[in-house]
């Protein structure tokens, strides 16, 4: 049976708490800053919840925060630069809410992030080029948003990154001449529903590892559309 309520504020007395698994229950409402004394924390799993109002700049202060999980509740709002500021986090899932506003270009800040997950969101701008200093990426996602501008070349440049998923969203411009060039790792692409125009790069060609590759619903020049995706 699913817990319900809201997380009491007492939670902040166990200050040597290294793991906190909340995940799949009816919690609601905002976040008790009293968490903030979890100084020890390295896991949080809040999802499948209800919780709502803005995220909390107070995650700043979880310096050993390597694991957060957010996704399907009802956040709102814009993403505090502060709460991007955790320099040993490696997973931020923040998927299925209503966050709105820029994607922070302090959240290049997080070198150690190894997966980030957006979608589903309200993202609205351009995506960051300072993303070519998530050196140990590897997965991100930021679909279904409201993404503008076109994709940056350094986004092409991540030499961890696996999977790259940008579908649903109004990406625009041309892919680069040297795609795929500095990915060798590269093996899902999604470009799908955008407003990408011009030629496929032949350089996808030199995508060795790519497995799946879904272009479809754009404006790419030509007399065919490559649509591999499932």
């Amino acid at each position: 049976m699913a817990l319900i309520g809201r997380i009491p504020r007492e939670l902040g007395n166990l200050s040597f708490l290294v793991s906190l698994d909340l995940g799949s229950n009816n919690f609601h409402g905002n976040l008790p800053r009293e968490m903030t004394c979890l100084h020890q924390l390295k896991f949080l799993d809040l999802s499948f919840n209800n919780f709502g109002g803005e995220v909390s700049s107070w995650f700043g202060f979880l310096h050993q925060l390597q694991f957060l999980c957010l996704k399907n509740n009802s956040f709102t709002g814009s993403l505090p630069s502060s709460f991007l500021n955790i320099s040993n986090l490696e997973m931020l899932n923040l998927a299925f809410n209503s966050l709105e506003g820029h994607i922070p270009v302090s959240l290049s800040n997080a070198s150690r992030l190894e997966r980030l997950e957006l979608s589903s969101n309200l993202l609205h701008g351009n995506i960051p080029k300072e993303f070519i200093n998530l050196l140990n990426l590897n997965w991100l996602a930021i679909q279904y948003n409201k993404l503008t501008g076109s994709i940056p070349l350094s986004v092409f440049s991540i030499s961890r990154i696996e999977v790259i998923s940008f579908i649903g969203n109004s990406l625009s411009g041309k892919l680069p001449n040297g795609l795929c060039n500095g990915l060798p790792e590269l093996k899902e692409l999604y470009l799908s529903i955008n407003k990408l125009r011009g030629h496929i790069p032949m350089s996808l060609s030199n995508c060795s590892q790519l497995q799946i590759l879904g272009l479809s619903e754009n404006e790419f020049d030509g007399h065919y559309i490559v649509k591999l995706e499932n």
